[in-house]
């Protein structure tokens, strides 16, 4: 059954723009090659240096490219970031000037890390990485005038679901403590699309049923949905979410990750973790490339000044 009829007005030209992008075992060195994010020019407000830091214990360096106001005084709130991509693809390096005016507007810090991408690397391999670099900022917050009290996880799709696995990570080691999860349309349930019962109206575009079940056997090395997943790996099956940082969820009603992404935050709200949650309606996956859109611009609203209040902006 096609959602067509249920997508917004100033979001259907996306559709054409994405339908010819399938997410394949075939397609994955093009789709590697092909740039997530349109050209943006350099801030001069914003200062980014790239630095390579220990990765997990066995495994390669990371690079973290970090992001500071150019006028930064005194200890800055930092948000630490993880990028989308199913966990296929996507590169840190190239959200970088699109996280400049974030920066610039909030006067924070930011660090992306350079996780390593599936099938090449399956779990724990990337979030182990995410944790390093994590670990590492924590650890060298007072020389990169970063405020150890407000250091907070963000991501979008796959990031956003590891950056959910990480705040589970952080809350089980016990070794830093997370001001905020600030979570966009995340990729939580290595189940969604292996149900005999999908739901008949989400994921007809951009990331589909297909292109899931691809991300999540590539990261798990395995097929989805069987028994055995790791909360680390799909924090949907986290049994206990108590103790968690604050969360900021928001998804679009047509996205292949709606019910997950409700059910995650509803399993929050029992376990007594404040969550502030966003449903877009006539809104699928990625709808916030139609950047003039009054559903991106509500959005990116709600984003920044949930982010204010956490980072006590």
């Amino acid at each position: 059954m096609s959602s067509r009829h249920l997508v917004d007005a100033e979001i259907v030209p996306l559709i054409d723009l994405f339908a010819e992008i399938a997410f394949t075992p075939e397609a994955l060195p093009a789709l590697r090659e092909a740039p997530m994010t349109a050209p943006t020019p350099r801030d001069d407000r914003v200062r980014h240096e790239c630095v390579t830091v220990p990765g997990p214990a066995g495994a390669p360096d990371i690079d973290l490219h970090i992001l500071t106001p150019a006028n930064a005084k005194g200890p800055l709130p930092l948000i630490y970031h993880i990028h989308g991509g199913g966990y296929i693809v996507g590169k840190a390096s190239e959200m970088v000037l699109r996280h400049q005016g974030l920066v610039a507007e909030l006067g924070c810090a930011l660090a992306s890390v350079e996780y390593r991408l599936a099938p090449e690397t399956v779990f724990p391999g990337a979030i182990e990485d995410c944790y390093a670099g994590l670990a590492w900022m924590f650890e060298h917050a007072a020389e990169r005038g970063i405020d150890p009290e407000r250091v907070g996880v963000m991501g979008e799709s796959a990031g956003g679901g590891f950056a959910a696995a990480l705040a589970l990570l952080a809350r089980d080691r016990r070794e830093y403590r997370l001001a905020f999860q600030h979570l966009v349309y995340p990729m939580l349930d290595d189940r969604t699309g292996t149900l005999s019962e999908p739901h008949p109206y989400v994921g007809d575009y951009v990331w589909t049923a297909s292109s899931n079940r691809f991300g999540w056997s590539a990261l798990l090395g395995r097929e989805p949905g069987g028994d055995g997943v790791s909360p680390y790996a799909a924090p949907a099956r986290a049994t206990d979410l108590t103790g968690l940082p604050p969360a900021f969820i928001y998804t679009g009603a047509l996205d292949l990750f709606l019910e997950e992404d409700l059910d995650y935050a509803r399993r929050l709200a029992r376990a007594g973790v404040p969550v502030e949650f966003h449903l877009f309606p006539g809104a699928f996956h990625g709808f916030e490339m139609a950047a003039e859109s009054h559903l991106a611009k509500e959005a990116g609203r709600l984003s920044l000044s949930a982010l204010r209040r956490f980072m006590r902006l």
